[in-house]
């Protein structure tokens, strides 16, 4: 299994608790150094793990491509994990895209794009696509994602992004289900970690705050639990599948919002990121 920032963050937990279940967890880190210590507590924590570590910087398609061809053998759980948020001024990656939409959603894209088939070959493997209640601020920006005339919003362009994530799974179940490949998309809940640097620390209510644990048990159900073999294409949250809400609620951010679970929508980002990355699949 694979787990996108999975040494910061709730993407620790992930990795404990999949290689605590036997799982063989490659570690995808932008900071190797910083992960290979993760990764070493892990090890000590966990009686035989297998945990490795690779360089992966979703920002950067040259750094995803090379994440795929060093890949060899089958994957049997991707999770797109790793993840910026509100970040105050407009930043752009190495190829000129809003880096909140360039780390979340098309790097995401495209490594697993490239990791198709690898993921085939697990006959029945998952993608688990973290999203986020940010997602109920926005839909896709199809006219202007990058913010070249819209003026920057910081929680707008997270919205968008985290909007986008959800979307992939609904493309990756309307066209990888013949090869066995599931995906869901997942809200993992307020918890206190490095994402919220830019927001001044987390500001949900304590009493509805997650611990890092509780956040990651979304992530572990839909990567490796027998309860959801075969569903696909849905958004889950505190380990259950979320309702459709018809606007965004006022109090407690819950529920996902039609346009992020339209086929529609899904079909046009995937076009629309396959340009952007330079694939034609």
């Amino acid at each position: 299994m694979i787990v996108s920032g999975g040494a910061s963050g709730i993407g620790i937990e992930t990795t404990s608790a999949l290689a605590a279940a036997g799982a063989a967890v490659v570690i995808a880190a932008r900071r190797t150094d910083a992960a290979e210590e993760v990764a070493a507590e892990l090890r000590m924590k966990i009686a035989n793990a297998n945990i490795q570590v690779r360089q992966l910087d979703l920002s950067d398609l040259r750094s995803v491509a090379s994440f795929v061809d060093d890949w060899e053998g089958p994957v049997h759980a991707l999770i797109n994990n790793a993840g910026i948020m509100a970040l105050p001024d407009l930043r752009r990656s190495s190829q000129g895209w809003e880096m909140q939409f360039a780390t979340n959603f098309l790097g995401h894209f495209a490594l697993t794009l490239g990791l198709r088939r690898s993921l085939a070959m697990a006959q029945g493997a998952r993608v688990v696509c973290l999203s986020s209640s940010g997602s109920l601020f926005g839909p896709v920006l199809w006219d202007d994602p990058h913010f070249q005339f819209i003026p920057y919003d910081p929680l707008l362009a997270y919205a968008q992004s985290k909007t986008a994530c959800t979307l992939l799974s609904v493309a990756i179940t309307d066209r990888w289900g013949d090869d066995g490949i599931v995906s869901n998309a997942l809200n993992p809940g307020a918890i206190a970690t490095n994402l919220q640097r830019y927001t001044g620390a987390l500001r949900t209510p304590e009493h509805l705050r997650k611990t890092p644990e509780e956040g990651a048990a979304t992530s572990v159900l839909l990567a490796a639990s027998p309860l959801v073999e075969g569903i696909s294409g849905r958004y889950f949250e505190d380990c259950m599948e979320s309702p459709i809400v018809p606007s965004r609620p006022q109090l407690r951010l819950e529920g996902v919002a039609a346009y992020a679970l339209d086929s529609t929508n899904a079909q046009r980002l995937w076009d629309m990121a396959l340009e952007q990355v330079g694939e034609r699949k």
